[in-house]
């Protein structure tokens, strides 16, 4: 019995820390052009949200979201505050009454670094163990 109690609380554990893994476990990334080396929460949600198209030093931005997996979920949770769902339904609304369009969504850290690397005012996020050759690391504030 004793043993029993003993596995189900390491599995316990095991299934807390790994939920947590992942929370706040991302690097924000920008094309080389942007001037900014860091970035305030808010004003990354407003880019994501698109009610802001500039950071603060000028440099136009163009927010580039991952599909899925955890570290579009940590971004999202952490950054922007939606689920998403959400945020799918917070950008067809914005296509739909002619405010917005629906921002690039690309399927891993690997096409998220490449695709920031050769666009202009790109801006996206990975996980933090994804090689992030050819772009800026932006510190969030």
């Amino acid at each position: 019995m004793k043993r029993l109690q003993i596995l189900l609380i390491a599995a316990g554990v095991s299934i807390v820390a790994g939920g947590n893994a992942f929370a706040g476990d991302v690097k924000v990334i920008a094309n080389s052009n942007i001037s900014a080396s860091s970035v305030s929460s808010e004003e990354l949600k407003r880019v994501f949200l698109a009610t802001k198209t500039s950071l603060d030093d000028g440099s136009h931005v163009e927010p580039v979201l991952e599909k899925d997996g955890p570290a579009h979920e940590a971004f999202l949770k952490d950054y922007v505050g939606k689920s998403d769902a959400a945020l799918t339904t917070y950008y067809r609304s914005l296509v739909f009454t002619g405010k917005g369009s629906m921002p690039k969504v690309l399927a891993s850290d690997a096409e998220v670094v490449a695709y920031v690397a050769k666009t202009k005012g790109a801006i996206g996020y990975v996980s933090a163990g994804a090689a992030v050759a050819g772009v800026k690391v932006l510190e969030v504030k």
